[in-house]
């Protein structure tokens, strides 16, 4: 599991819309990842509507910011059109890249016990190391958050 100051583990995955990123193309800028455990649910969709909303002043203050869950393209398109997302989402289907950064964890709900993501945010600095996590997010306030530490890099 990736700590921090430690090199972020590197990935390509395909983007909605088409295309993909890789994380190592994106030096020389800090990277917001949020990982996320699924498209069009309420926290969900509440914390990817926040860091759209906020794209702009990350933009000013530098970072890309991109969502990652195991959801399909298709499906991101389609939760794209739907709440107007302009946050790149990613996707993850095989679960490589959640494994990568410990965010794939035994969950328990209701006593029920599954497998899913945690959500967590990793802030990734200019040179590739992780500047920041987040694990176990609350979404009211935390898009704030994350923009605070950009700026702070």
């Amino acid at each position: 599991m990736p700590d921090v100051s430690d090199i972020a583990p590197d990935f390509t995955l395909p983007r909605d819309g088409g295309g993909s990123v890789t994380l190592s193309d994106l030096r020389g800028h800090p990277v917001v990842l949020f990982f996320y455990p699924r498209d069009d649910t309420p926290g969900c969709t509440k914390e990817s509507i926040g860091f759209s909303e906020a794209l702009p002043a990350f933009a000013e203050a530098g970072a890309q910011v991109f969502g990652i869950s195991r959801d399909s393209v298709a499906k991101h398109d389609k939760f794209v059109a739907k709440h107007g997302l302009t946050t790149p989402l990613l996707s993850d289907e095989d679960g490589t890249v959640c494994q990568d950064y410990g965010v794939w964890v035994e969950k328990n709900m209701y006593g029920k016990k599954s497998m899913g993501i945690e959500r967590s945010t990793f802030l990734i600095d200019a040179d590739g190391k992780i500047a920041r996590i987040w694990r176990k997010v609350k979404v009211p306030g935390h898009v704030d958050e994350v923009l605070e530490a950009v700026r702070e890099l």
